[in-house]
């Protein structure tokens, strides 16, 4: 009998050791609120204790458990990399089919709003939503969109270009099928494989970038708990305590190991 694709995958220890981790976050985040604390309440009494059974990661300047500050920050995180993949996931699945499938002039267009947005570098493209919008859970939803959807589409768009020259293609259109019947029936099915791979492996980068934005003060506004916010903060007060620093920068520290050669 062959091997299953997750024994081999938790036979290699990083594969492993990324599923633990993934589903520990998970975990954490559906159970955040059973830690017994409030991640906003204030205990200025209590501010920079060290970890304890208490406080498993300390407290940090206002007193709030780093813990359950932790645990909540990862439903932000993945509460964005789930909404914001899947907006980019379907955006992309369309766009990249009308691209690839439509007329000639239609593709060049959409090919021009592709390249326009992928040419802002994404900090820069975060600034000025900001500055129209103001920091906000939606204004970082908009920037992973916008920063992800045209490498989708550009990935579907080429895909289209290839199986609509295929014989079951042409076999469709020569018994009269309408092109939304082909793209919906005989192309879409082909497509949606190879983007869900390519949506989970984005999947830690939407988390970086939300984190990122956070710690600049660019994605969610105090007391919402994020991990890029957390980090902040501890970065800000690192001379009193380096616990609320490791607590925010644990969760997005990168566990795979480089390898040369």
């Amino acid at each position: 009998m062959r091997d299953s694709t997750f024994g081999r995958i938790i036979r290699e220890p990083m594969g492993a050791l990324g599923i633990t981790l993934v589903v520990l976050i998970v975990l954490g985040a559906l159970f955040a609120g059973f830690t017994g604390y409030n991640p906003a309440k204030l205990a200025m009494r209590e501010r920079f204790l060290d970890p304890s059974l208490s406080h498993l990661f300390g407290t940090d300047h206002l007193g709030r458990d780093l813990f359950t500050r932790v645990l909540f920050g990862a439903r932000i995180a993945l509460g964005v990399a789930s909404i914001a993949t899947s907006i980019s996931f379907i955006g992309g699945l369309l766009l990249g089919m009308i691209a690839g499938y439509g007329p000639r002039w239609l593709d060049s267009l959409l090919l021009l709003f592709f390249d326009s947005l992928r040419s802002f570098p994404t900090v820069m493209l975060a600034l000025a939503l900001v500055t129209l919008t103001g920091p906000s859970l939606g204004a970082v939803i908009l920037v992973v969109v916008l920063a992800m959807l045209p490498g989708y589409a550009r990935v579907v768009r080429a895909q289209t270009m290839s199986l609509k020259s295929s014989e079951f293609v042409l076999s469709a259109r020569t018994l009269g099928a309408r092109p939304w019947r082909i793209l919906a029936i005989h192309i879409m099915p082909n497509l949606s494989g190879p983007l869900v791979i390519l949506v989970s492996m984005d999947n830690p980068v939407v988390i970086t970038i939300e984190a990122g934005m956070s710690f600049l003060g660019l994605g969610v506004r105090p007391p919402t708990p994020s991990w890029g916010s957390i980090l902040n903060d501890g970065y800000a007060f690192i001379r009193e305590s380096s616990w609320p620093a490791i607590a925010g920068g644990l969760p997005i520290i990168d566990p795979r190991l480089r390898r040369d050669g």
